[in-house]
């Protein structure tokens, strides 16, 4: 039982690192549409990031795109493409 709430908080902590209405308005700015957040993605920003929030999204030129927008308190955000 033990085990299971543990991966329940922890799963809980790592949905909290992302940051949907920024990542969306990033790429918004950018001219992305359709874009849906996906959710945490660990291992694709800098140890500087708290929110690492990947995404599936409709580029300018009509092709789909996935990657993770990186962000932090103190710094503005990052695009990063798979």
């Amino acid at each position: 039982m033990k085990k299971i709430i543990l991966a329940v908080l922890i799963c809980g902590l790592l949905s909290g690192c992302t940051d949907p209405e920024k990542a969306t308005s990033v790429l918004s700015a950018q001219g992305y549409k359709d874009i849906e957040v996906t959710g945490y993605n660990l291992f694709s920003c800098g140890q500087d990031d708290q929110y690492h929030t990947g995404f599936v999204a409709t580029s300018v030129t009509g092709q789909r795109v996935t990657g993770t927008v990186c962000s932090g308190f103190l710094k503005g955000a990052t695009v990063r493409f798979d």
